[in-house]
């Protein structure tokens, strides 16, 4: 059996000697929260803008690539106000933010935590042998993890560079996970008559149902995943 002491005492002893590591994880945690008030008090500043031309397009899914991969605002939050003030035509180029950020993030979470996994690794065999043995299933554990509404975007993408799930792996299996929650939301902010209506309706008894759903499967995936199978 893995010692869950000597991994954490391993991954402590890295973060000691890499404090950008602390650092990224603490930005990661945080931030969307911090961008999420300061977009409370600003968000009308939107109304101001159309998606018209071909370029209005690049710019709204390079933006919110850059804003949802760099932590600064979340994810659900993005797709609530882009229903509102964007409507469905922004939908597909929301998605294509998605897969930008999943990459953004991912590179960032790869470069911060260059050697975690091999420390983990090297000091705890029997947890890497585990890891290894599920190389194969990793798809379903991004797939759980993205349709949980408890993992936040920004963490999972640190999460699945350290844990060195394939890139590849994380926008095949991912974005059809995030699907879900993003149609939810955008569809509250489409239907809206202003942007307060819109978060007020991500609170209704319905939304907090369909919520617990999905974090139930996420947390079914998950569990299937990481459990010991007896062969």
């Amino acid at each position: 059996m893995t010692k869950k002491g000597s991994i954490f005492k391993t991954i402590s002893s890295y973060f000691g000697h890499h404090p950008t590591g602390i650092l990224a994880w603490l930005w990661v945690t945080t931030m969307p929260f911090v961008g999420s008030a300061v977009f409370a008090v600003n968000y009308d500043f939107l109304s101001q803008y159309s998606l018209n031309h071909p370029q209005d397009f690049l710019i709204y899914t390079l933006i919110g690539a850059f804003l949802m991969g760099l932590a600064l605002l979340p994810t659900t939050l993005i797709a609530l106000a882009s229903g509102f003030y964007f409507g469905w035509v922004s939908l597909p180029f929301l998605i294509l933010g998605y897969s930008l950020a999943s990459v953004i993030g991912y590179g960032i979470g790869k470069l911060i935590n260059t050697d975690l996994t091999e420390q983990v690794f090297k000091k705890n065999p029997k947890f890497k042998a585990e890891v290894e043995s599920r190389k194969e299933k990793e798809g379903s554990l991004v797939f759980f993890v993205r349709i949980s509404p408890v993992v936040p975007f920004s963490i999972s993408n640190f999460l699945f560079a350290s844990l060195k799930v394939s890139l590849a792996k994380v926008l095949i299996f991912g974005i059809p996970g995030m699907l879900t929650r993003t149609v939810i939301a955008f569809s509250a902010g489409v239907v809206a008559s202003s942007y307060l209506a819109a978060k007020e309706s991500m609170n209704t008894p319905l939304q907090w149902g369909i919520g617990l759903a999905l974090l139930i499967v996420g947390v079914w995936g998950i569990y299937e995943y990481v459990r010991k199978r007896n062969q």
